[in-house]
């Protein structure tokens, strides 16, 4: 990595590309074997093989009754057994049926079964079937969900409620899971300020650490919070010094090429790094390298631009590390409920919600602005050199794909 990237603005595709094969280059391969109940969120490190057939053996998909499909020619048939779910029934006697229930394993000799809607129970206990049967019906077989040996899930995998519910299914009390990525997360600048400080003149408070520690946390990491670092080269090298045993190094605002570029100038001094210049709005810096080895990351420091690069770029690159391949989020497509009469060169990524199915911004796209993000549900893209009209279909992404 160096300086001497392309001149002009890289477009999102390009720079994701180039983000994605340098998390390529530094994987987080580290592996930890965690019962059931702590793997939520977690990457799968091994592929998930079944070892049973599931279900293990064919049973009953209605409460009913099970028969033989060539014993029953119309007639009413004797009910030979009863069998519950969790319980094993004995072989089906020739010219009866079993009264059965959801789950409980179909008999040896039955073939099909009848729900109980389509029975009638005679007063001497036979049973009368009302409508035609076929063989099969309403039987799960052994082995519909998966056959021994298949891979159920594949490495890489982000495992939620119902990852671990499949797990679960085939009898697995933990799993070989990727250990947590640790990201160092500072901020810089003199103007910042902790909430609960008072604001002093030219002072802001810092919304961007804490929208990224929560956001870091809810995907899963172990962050380091170096704080604020000050306007200041050797304190700046100091904090950097501080920082051991992580990941990735994730900042926000202050990495440039002017002389009020501390934290961009310790960097360099015991690494490199290159400014990207993105065809993104809001967000187009983009700072990436690496110091003393560790991968670095830069965001714009406007709350929306490192809300914006963090979700479409930092995140993607995270998940890749961890060994995710299906790491863009699920795009939707509807119609705008605006219109765009100005193409301009960057892809802009306006923070709207849904009324009526279409997508409309909020009033204040400054990328300053982060009361806009809370009131959106997710970003509206319209893409370089675009004009729309209301109705015309474009990009939505909702925040749900995002925000964890």
């Amino acid at each position: 990595m160096s300086c001497c990237d392309k001149p002009g603005l890289l477009p999102v595709e390009d720079a994701l590309a180039r983000l994605l094969t340098l998390a390529e280059q530094s994987p987080i391969d580290e592996t930890e074997v965690l019962p059931l109940g702590a793997v939520d969120g977690r990457v799968l490190a091994e592929p998930l093989l079944a070892g049973l057939d599931l279900p293990p053996w064919p049973n009953s998909a209605m409460d009913g009754y099970a028969l033989r499909h060539a014993d029953w020619q119309g007639e009413p048939l004797p009910v030979s057994q009863k069998i519950f779910a969790g319980q094993a029934g004995e072989a089906l006697q020739p010219g009866t049926c079993a009264r059965i229930f959801t789950g409980a394993p179909v008999p040896d000799c039955a073939d099909c079964v009848e729900m109980q809607e389509n029975a009638e129970v005679l007063a001497d206990g036979r049973v009368r079937f009302l409508e035609p049967l076929r063989v099969g019906q309403h039987v799960r077989p052994r082995g519909q969900e998966t056959r021994q040996g298949d891979c159920v899930l594949p490495a890489g995998s982000r495992l939620g409620p119902i990852e671990i519910g499949l797990a679960a299914s085939l009898g697995q009390a933990e799993l070989k899971v990727r250990r947590r990525p640790r990201v160092a997360l500072l901020s810089t600048g003199d103007e910042l300020v902790e909430p609960g400080a008072p604001l002093a003149a030219g002072q802001i408070y810092n919304s961007n650490r804490h929208l990224l520690h929560a956001w870091l946390q809810r995907f899963g990491c172990d962050v380091v919070d170096a704080g604020i670092l000050p306007d200041d080269l050797p304190r700046t090298r100091e904090a950097l010094a501080g920082l051991s045993g992580v990941d990735l190094i994730l900042s926000t605002g202050g990495v440039s090429v002017g002389e009020a570029d501390f934290l961009g100038a310790a960097l360099r001094e015991a690494g490199e790094l290159a400014l990207w210049k993105l065809a993104i709005k809001p967000g187009k810096p983009l700072t990436v390298g690496h110091y003393r080895q560790v991968p670095v990351i830069g965001l714009p420091g406007n709350p929306a631009s490192t809300l914006v690069t963090f979700a479409l770029l930092a995140r993607p690159y995270l998940m890749r590390r961890l060994g995710m391949q299906n790491v863009e989020p699920l795009r939707m497509q509807v119609p705008a409920g605006f219109d765009w009469s100005k193409p301009g060169n960057r892809r802009e990524y306006l923070r709207a919600r849904l009324e009526n199915g279409r997508a409309v911004p909020y009033a204040n796209q400054s990328s300053g602005v982060l009361r806009s993000a809370a009131w959106a549900e997710g970003l509206a893209e319209v893409r370089e050199g675009t004009t729309l009209k209301e109705g015309d279909w474009l990009t939505f992404i909702p925040f749900s794909e995002l925000l964890d």
